[in-house]
């Protein structure tokens, strides 16, 4: 629990016999980074070039840094373990005997309250309870959709499948949330709704960003975006804002694949969507005009050319009050705490990653970002500030490497 970036990029890189300036060589930066970092005189390193690492390595960042993949609290009724269990559904498969003898499944109508519930939670960062419940709530959906296999629920199946997806990639299990969304699509389908699948699609961009396969992630969601792009004089609101989540989600690995001029064009273009739609809330999710303008942000960070000077220009548009979800929200400041350090500002910084570890104590352990950023503020402090080591210890990071 307590080795090092650097230990652990040691361990990956003997495991792969590979040299330091072989490894440097894949990932295009520099041996004495990865020196400094592996003899512990360098206790992190930027986040793109933490980033650029782990995929020369072939793993995932959350584990090269060390991201937590457990919730604050266990319940009694789930748990992480449990939603595997209900993501990996034994009974779906052919010719698996299963036990019959289930309880008898909650009505539609209560179903159905349940997984707006359940969206409400993710969006809350309530991730402990919501791990609680919702391995329970899939079960139930199964039970209801099959007594009553009406496209209403079907599609309210495919959107609780759509926040285990959410849930398992944020606690670190990208391969659990990639067989959820199998699920969520092939529920849509079964909902007759293309607006769901193509919120499956988002998802799926989210998920493969998650696990390091930019290309892929980018490519699926332009081509659904190209395959449900509205007439803008007739589109209804809801038919906008899957079209605009999907560039949105198209940009993201975009810029992390140095493709800015893309990432770009694809924000441009949902942002005129943004504006037509106006603030939606459909599909588990939200799109509006501010929810485009938080991801210019997050793009211009992104990538081998980290432009921080931009970044926070752009946050100058950024009302934070117009956020509707909380940890969009907390998301949006963990980018803006970034470009703050990287223009020099670090007590900035400092008080923005406070402000939200204050709001989203739970949620903050599991961004990737907060983490890295942290660890390259004690690195370069010159003095001891309690502050920022208490939240360090928070989050898991060891002052002494």
């Amino acid at each position: 629990m307590n080795t090092s970036i650097g230990d652990r990029i040691r361990c990956l890189r003997e495991f792969r016999d590979m040299t330091q300036e072989g490894l440097a060589r894949r990932a295009g930066v520099s041996a004495d980074t990865i020196r400094k970092l592996e003899q512990g005189v360098r206790q992190s390193a930027r986040i793109n070039t933490l980033r650029a690492l782990a995929r020369a390595l072939d793993v995932q960042l959350e584990r090269l840094v060390g991201q937590p993949t457990v919730t604050r609290t266990i319940s009694e009724d789930g748990g992480l373990i449990a939603l595997r269990d209900a993501i990996q559904d034994i009974g779906a498969l052919p010719g698996v005997p299963v036990d019959d003898d289930v309880e008898e499944p909650p009505g539609a109508d209560v179903w159905i309250a349940s997984v707006k519930t359940a969206a409400a939670m993710y969006w809350q960062g309530q991730y402990s309870e919501l791990s609680g419940t919702l391995p329970l709530l899939l079960r139930d959906g199964r039970a209801v959709v099959r007594e009553n296999p009406t496209e209403p629920v079907w599609q309210q199946l495919a959107l609780a499948y759509q926040i285990a997806a959410s849930l398992a990639a944020q606690s670190g299990h990208a391969d659990w949330a990639f067989q959820a969304v199998e699920r969520q699509l092939a529920a849509a389908r079964r909902a007759s709704d293309p607006l769901m699948e193509g919120m499956g699609v988002s998802t799926l961009s989210w998920v493969l960003l998650r696990q390091g396969r930019w290309e892929q992630a980018q490519a699926i969601a332009e081509k659904k975006a190209d395959e449900l792009e509205p007439s803008f004089r007739r589109a209804t609101p809801d038919h906008l804002a899957v079209y605009g989540s999907l560039l949105v989600a198209a940009a993201t690995p975009a810029a992390r694949r140095d493709r800015h001029d893309d990432a770009v064009h694809l924000l441009t273009v949902a942002e005129a969507a943004a504006i037509r739609s106006g603030q939606v809330h459909a599909y588990g999710s939200a799109f509006s005009p501010v929810d485009v303008r938080t991801q210019k942000v997050n793009v211009l960070l992104a990538g081998s050319e980290s432009r921080p000077d931009e970044a926070l220009r752009h946050a100058g548009r950024v009302d934070i009050r117009e956020i509707s979800r909380p940890v969009h929200c907390a998301h949006y400041r963990v980018d803006v705490a970034q470009a703050q350090y990287q223009t020099g500002d670090g007590s900035g910084a400092l008080a923005t990653l406070l402000e939200v570890e204050a709001e989203q104590p739970e949620w903050i352990k599991f961004q990737a970002l907060a983490t890295a950023t942290v660890r390259e503020m004690l690195e370069a402090e010159r003095r001891r500030n309690t502050p920022l080591r208490g939240l360090a210890a928070r989050l898991g990071v060891d002052p002494t490497g």
